[in-house]
Parts: C-alpha cells; sequence; structure tokens
C-alpha cells in the first residue's frame, strides 16, 4: 500500500543517503554534476531545518514516500513563494523500485500537501528533458507543459534541456 506523509527527523539519514550513494549515472540522467554535490554534513542541516521552520517560511519542504510502511522515496517542493507558487522534485531511492508506476500515485497523494499547507496556487516541476520517467508521471498526472527550453534547474546541476511543467490550483480541483 502506497502513502505519503511529511519528512520527519529519522528520514533525514535516507534523504542524504540517496544523494550520496546513488549511482552517478542516475544523477546525471537528472541533471545533476556530482561534482557540486553536498556533504552529508549539509544535506542534513538543511533538512533538519526545514522541520523546523513554519509553514510560510520554508524554503522546502519534503512529503516522504512509502510503501507498505516503509519509505522508499520522497517529494519535495522549493523555490517557494508562499501562498503562489513553488518547484516540485519527484525521487524514487532504490532502482529496483523506480519506473513501476508508483510515481503517479505518489505525485497525486503528494499534491493535496503542497496546495494546502503552503495555500499555493501553482505548482510547478522542471525534469531534465531527457529523464523520461517523472516528464510522463507528470503528464499522467494533470501538468501541463508550459515549454521545453535550456537552464539550469538547480545549485547541483549544469545547464541542460528541461520541461517545464505547471498544475495550478484550479485544474488540480477540477481533476481530484
Amino acid at each position: 500500500m502506497l502513502s505519503v506523509r511529511e519528512l520527519e527527523l529519522r528520514d533525514i539519514p535516507a534523504i542524504t543517503d540517496y544523494w550520496l550513494l546513488s549511482d552517478k549515472a542516475h544523477l546525471e540522467r537528472m541533471g545533476v554534476n556530482v561534482e557540486k554535490m553536498l556533504s552529508r554534513e549539509k544535506w542534513e542541516k538543511m533538512l533538519s531545518e526545514q522541520l523546523r521552520q513554519d509553514y510560510t517560511k520554508k524554503s522546502s519542504y519534503c512529503m516522504i514516500w512509502e510503501l507498505d510502511g516503509k519509505a522508499i522515496g520522497h517529494s519535495n517542493v522549493n523555490m517557494i513563494v508562499y501562498g503562489d507558487k513553488a518547484y516540485m522534485h519527484l525521487h524514487i531511492w532504490d532502482q529496483t523500485l523506480r519506473l513501476q508506476g508508483r510515481g503517479l500515485e505518489l505525485v497525486k497523494m503528494s499534491l493535496p500537501y503542497f496546495f494546502k499547507n503552503l495555500e499555493l496556487k501553482e505548482i510547478y516541476c522542471e525534469p531534465n528533458a531527457l529523464n523520461e520517467a517523472p516528464n510522463k508521471t507528470l503528464e499522467r498526472v494533470g501538468f501541463t507543459l508550459v515549454k521545453e527550453y535550456t537552464t539550469k534547474p538547480g545549485y547541483l546541476s549544469d545547464e541542460q534541456p528541461v520541461k517545464l511543467w505547471r498544475l495550478g490550483l484550479a485544474e488540480f480541483n477540477e481533476l481530484y
């Protein structure tokens, strides 16, 4: 059974391990420049700070994805403008659990938390254009493709082709 919940202190080692121990090919498929990877200490500090922040002050907000009560991944939003918009990311940690359709349901389960708790009007997602899995998932969830272009989508990334997807609150409410 799939479920989602907010990030807890006990989840920080697993998220940190995902970033630090994932194989280089997986990280590069997402557009990550492994030379820019944060240290374990920086990951832990950043994630711990998230737990202490009020929703109105969060710079990142994370939902843990579970399969049968076991954490298997996460979705987070960052570049948050409280009451307006944020940018979503989606990650299944264990490669043996990827590409099986779970992301679709887990994203659908995460979206209400992002929209409600951050009072968002719209959510964007900007995966690497060559990474098929998240792009297919976003389309199936109901996101609309805004454009495809080249940019540096995050602090761990270099310039790369991305697809910018958008889901507004009105569209979300119509779909779900």
